[in-house]
């Protein structure tokens, strides 16, 4: 045993938003345990643990610490790292097991977590797993995956989805990685690899990854098994926020009416002329940011970021697909977090980050930005920090996010529902047409199997 003072060292990855410094230390495979105060090692409390995001290439369970979910329930939180980027995620031919090392470690966590927990007082058989983005992908490859079996009984997913790729493509891509680093003899290019620095492979990776399938550990594509109903039922909540991709397209700011339609045209094709009529260029196009909003909400709406096809990636219409998917077997409760005051990622002048990719996060996880964004929280922002730690405390416990005092949270099962987190401190349930009204679902429903880049 040794004194736990201090967190360990984040995960290699490169100097970003998630980490203030270049990370090169590999002795970085840590789980980190959060408790009330007082906890007996026999109280047996529902545990928690949380799988950060970050594309697969960035993050630490060292930013989002449980501290406001544990001290507003009795729960125990957990959160841990995982190998990162081409360390934990790149595919070889000639690397047995490839392609999945990091979602292994995340394996290995669970069972340790499963075999350990007892011992700070969690209950190993009521254990909830959450995660977003890559967390949330995760989360649901954990709901697939035959390793994955019995380690936890409930999930929720946060701004996520069920998307991989395949050995083929994942091995092919490696291999460009490899010669990109001089790595191109097949008989030593693991062994040419395992000499390279750690930066030198960390700024060769790819900007994001995915899991791989067809692997022992991930036989099959998450959303395949998911809509044939080969998946563990388990009670989940699945949701998004109202502005996804305002995290992503800053770089459209400023753009043309041509670079506009250039785009709509380049990704829709055949379906660019419906595309245009129902998101138009911005009537307000005078500010430079409008149309930045405009091709936000077109990838928003259509739910493609991270995925190979429309309504098969995060947020709006995808978020409505996946929870009708799950309902199907299992009790599933959705939501979508709608606050636009928040600060965002960073500051660009003229540019409101609405409630975009992972702004949530500081809300149920208070230093996800070092502690920025939550200690200039209005009273109603607070309210729905409160709110949101209270509703996932309330589904730790009993599987259903029912908590005193808070609007009621049907399950989606029933009428169709999402319960919205929205501005002024609101928290509202949405019926389902409402929900996929706001997002134009009708629109792309009638394409949602169709392969389109957004990019």
């Amino acid at each position: 045993m040794r004194p736990a003072r201090e967190y360990g060292s984040y995960c290699p990855q490169l100097k970003t938003l998630d980490s203030a410094n270049l990370v090169v230390n590999e002795d970085c495979l840590d789980v980190n345990i959060q408790r009330p105060i007082g906890t007996r090692p026999d109280a047996k409390l529902p545990v928690y643990v949380y799988i950060h995001g970050g594309g697969y290439v960035t993050g630490s369970g060292n930013k989002d610490g449980q501290d406001r979910i544990v001290r507003t329930n009795p729960v125990v939180g957990v959160t841990f790292n995982y190998r990162l980027g081409a360390l934990g995620f790149l595919a070889l031919p000639s690397l047995t097991g490839s392609g999945d090392f990091g979602f292994e470690d995340q394996q290995a966590a669970l069972s340790w977590i499963k075999r350990n927990i007892a011992a700070f007082g969690g209950d190993p058989d009521y254990i909830t797993i959450g995660g977003e983005s890559a967390g949330g992908w995760s989360v649901c490859a954990h709901l697939v995956a035959p390793g994955s079996r019995g380690l936890f009984n409930k999930a929720i997913i946060q701004s996520g989805a069920c998307d991989s790729k395949p050995a083929a493509q994942a091995e092919s891509g490696g291999i460009e990685f490899a010669h990109k680093l001089g790595c191109a003899d097949t008989a030593s290019m693991v062994s040419c690899l395992r000499e390279k620095p750690v930066a030198d492979l960390l700024n060769a990776q790819a900007p994001y990854y995915l899991l791989t399938d067809g692997t022992p550990v991930l036989p099959t594509n998450p959303l395949s098994a998911v809509n044939a109903g080969d998946y563990a039922r388990v009670p989940i909540i699945v949701g998004s926020t109202r502005d996804e991709l305002r995290s992503f397209f800053q770089s459209s700011v400023g753009w043309t009416e041509a670079q506009y339609e250039d785009f709509i045209q380049k990704n829709f094709g055949s379906h660019a002329d419906a595309v245009l009529k129902l998101y138009p260029w911005p009537a307000n196009a005078a500010d430079p940011a409008a149309v930045a909003y405009q091709v936000a909400a077109v990838g928003t709406d259509n739910g493609n970021l991270g995925a190979g096809a429309i309504e098969q990636g995060i947020g709006g219409c995808a978020t409505a697909a996946l929870a009708a998917t799950f309902a199907k077997n299992v009790p599933v409760y959705a939501y979508e977090f709608s606050p636009r005051s928040g600060p965002g990622w960073y500051t660009i002048a003229g540019y409101q980050w609405g409630a975009g990719h992972a702004t949530e996060l500081p809300y149920l996880y208070p230093l996800h930005d070092g502690g920025i964004a939550a200690s200039g929280f209005t009273p109603d922002e607070s309210r729905i920090a409160d709110a949101m730690a209270r509703y996932w405390g309330a589904f730790v416990m009993q599987g259903e996010p029912k908590a005193a005092g808070l609007p009621a949270w049907p399950a989606y099962s029933s009428n169709q529902g999402v319960l919205n987190f929205g501005e002024g401190g609101k928290i509202e349930f949405m019926t389902g047409a409402a929900f996929q009204n706001e997002h134009n679902c009708g629109f792309w429903d009638h394409f949602a199997n169709a392969p389109y880049p957004m990019k």
